[in-house]
């Protein structure tokens, strides 16, 4: 009996027991689809992560932790510690290796919603995913004092459409009592889906950002607040005195770490220049423990589906003894009777991990466009690849070393009944 018999063999016995056979098959498919379809979204995910912002070869602050600079100006989360004066900024412009310098100013939100306040360079400059320019599916850049342009996920969840009269709120809550009521906004532009936390902002120019708080000085409204009305602030001087962050983009490339040195040592204040790419990895390394802990789940998936292999083959073992002792008496040695179970279970594997692979491949080619669109989740590949080879590989030989147990027993049973069979 020669090793293409044994294994025609094992299949042809497994197709005798199609039922028990077809859903250990499923199991095995359903945990290498868990499995691969984690590996790949986390695969997404971080790369997603680390093209939020591209083509930015520095971000300036006020002195604190690179991580921080990079959470509040990029994600919009936290808020800085302190802001940056405007004579710094124009200081950073007028640098003679700095190509272009975008300023940026945190503070208030809209229905919890960050409110960036910009110039309408950032909509030229702000660049994701492979230096992806932002776009606009509707309107245009903010030119009035008070027009807004706005994200797509905050056109989404809120109904809004151009035109729109909007409110903005002191603050970061989603329900604030400390509104710009006597303020009203226009949504004059809405950007087209990033997949970044531009989706989820509102943009508003310096001026207008300073307009909203005058008033405001001692940090909550005062009686001169309640007087001001859009004519009576189009009449001030709005000077912007300090912002949050500045985007940077040098003229050279090869210029970043002296340019970065030369901000950090600035004398007339402290501040910090961050690399994005680099503070964006250091951060996915703090927040990325959750992802290889949801990846180490969905590993003992997979061996659960490997031990319903063994459960399978030898819940069926005494019901076929009689097999077995037939085999024995048409010749087939111990060797033949182990091998056989082994081929049984490193075929059910096989099959299992092959419908698994495939159902991921389709499963994630359905869902890339939804996973871009809501998620911010590029997915370049999701056909079967390298990695899915080696989870073929590795599922099947662990299977095919868990089939041993099987086959060991049924080679005591095929030795102790002889051609005798006891039921």
């Amino acid at each position: 009996m020669n090793l293409r018999s044994i294994i025609a063999l094992a299949f042809s016995s497994l197709m005798s027991r199609k039922g028990s056979a077809i859903l250990t098959i499923l199991a095995v498919a359903v945990s290498v689809m868990l499995f691969l379809s984690v590996d790949k979204l986390r695969t997404a995910a971080r790369t997603s992560f680390e093209n939020t912002i591209s083509g930015t070869h520095l971000i300036v602050g006020a002195r604190t932790s690179p991580e921080s600079l990079v959470l509040f100006s990029v994600f919009h989360i936290g808020n800085p510690s302190a802001n940056m004066t405007w004579e710094s900024f124009e200081w950073l412009q007028g640098r003679e290796d700095v190509d272009w310098a975008v300023p940026i100013s945190l503070g208030d939100s809209h229905k919890g919603h960050r409110v960036v306040g910009t110039t309408t360079d950032f909509f030229a400059r702000y660049k994701y995913r492979n230096e992806t320019p932002l776009t606009f599916s509707e309107g245009e850049a903010f030119a009035d004092l008070f027009d807004v342009v706005i994200g797509a996920r905050v056109a989404e969840e809120q109904g809004y459409k151009l035109g729109d009269g909007i409110i903005l709120t002191h603050g970061l809550g989603d329900v604030s009592f400390s509104g710009h009521d006597n303020l009203p906004f226009r949504i004059v532009g809405i950007l087209e889906p990033t997949g970044t936390p531009v989706d989820q902002s509102v943009f508003v120019s310096l001026e207008a950002i300073s307009a909203i708080h005058v008033g405001w000085e001692s940090g909550a409204k005062s009686p001169i607040a309640n007087m001001m009305t859009p004519d009576r602030v189009r009449g001030m001087d709005l000077e912007t005195h300090s912002i949050s962050a500045a985007l940077v983009g040098l003229t050279d490339n090869k210029r970043l770490f002296l340019a970065k040195r030369s901000i950090d040592t600035y004398p007339q204040e402290a501040l910090l220049a961050a690399i994005p790419s680099q503070a964006i990895a250091s951060i996915w390394k703090l927040i990325g423990v959750a992802e290889r802990a949801l990846l180490a789940v969905s590993g003992f998936v997979i061996l659960v589906g490997l031990v319903s292999i063994l459960t399978a083959i030898m819940t069926s073992l005494r019901e076929r003894r009689r097999e077995m002792a037939v085999l024995r008496a048409t010749g087939a040695g111990p060797h033949h009777v182990m091998f056989l179970l082994i081929s049984e279970s490193a075929l059910l594997a096989a099959l299992g991990s092959l419908f698994g692979i495939v159902l991921t491949a389709i499963g994630l080619y359905v869902l890339a466009p939804i996973l871009e669109t809501r998620f911010g989740l590029a997915l370049s590949d999701f056909g079967p690849g390298v990695f899915d080879l080696q989870v073929f590989l590795a599922v099947t030989i662990i299977a095919a070393i868990l089939g041993i147990v099987p086959g060991w027993q049924a080679l005591r049973n095929s030795l102790a009944d002889g051609l005798s069979i006891k039921l």
